[in-house]
């Protein structure tokens, strides 16, 4: 059964827990793998859809690869409960819209978002809380064309994939 009261301290853990979601957004949108290496334990696993990415020596490649894939990505953390389980043991449900700028085959531009859930196990490690486990469910999934109101920034973004 939940308790729907926490003590000071576990206000504090959870807080420092739901930081992991906000940081782990702002690694795969700005391509900055050692956030990554912050937040995840070192055999820290992202699973979606049974595709793993076993140990924090391959999660950190997710970045890169994101960035490589599309234009720009945008990670929005909405929902989170976390429930703190033991002394350093954790889970909780987050939900995200992951939105992906891509180029389509007609030369213009859409969006790919998706609806995601993860449900996330996390560890006290080293004194830190990290994420154990990343399991990633797509609820669902939508596409649109971008309109750009300021053609410059389109020019912007594919200037900075060409540098």
């Amino acid at each position: 059964m939940m308790k729907w009261q926490a003590s000071p301290g576990q206000m504090a853990d959870e807080w420092e827990i739901k930081r992991l979601a906000l940081l782990y957004a702002r690694a795969m949108d700005r391509n900055q793998p050692e956030i990554l290496d912050e937040i995840f334990t070192e055999d820290g696993v992202i699973d979606r859809a049974g595709q793993l990415r076993n140990g924090r020596a391959v999660v950190r490649t997710t970045p890169a690869m994101l960035s490589e894939r599309y234009l720009s990505t945008f990670h929005s953390v909405h929902n989170q409960l976390v429930t703190v389980t033991g002394p350093d043991t954790a889970e909780g449900e987050t939900y995200c819209h992951a939105e992906h700028l891509e180029r389509d085959r007609g030369g213009g531009n859409t969006v790919y978002t998706m609806a995601i859930r993860y449900s996330d196990q996390y560890v006290r490690d080293g004194g830190k809380w990290r994420f154990k486990r990343r399991t990633l469910t797509v609820e669902w999934t939508d596409v649109r064309t971008v309109q750009w109101s300021k053609a410059k920034v389109l020019a912007a973004l594919a200037a900075e994939k060409r540098d």
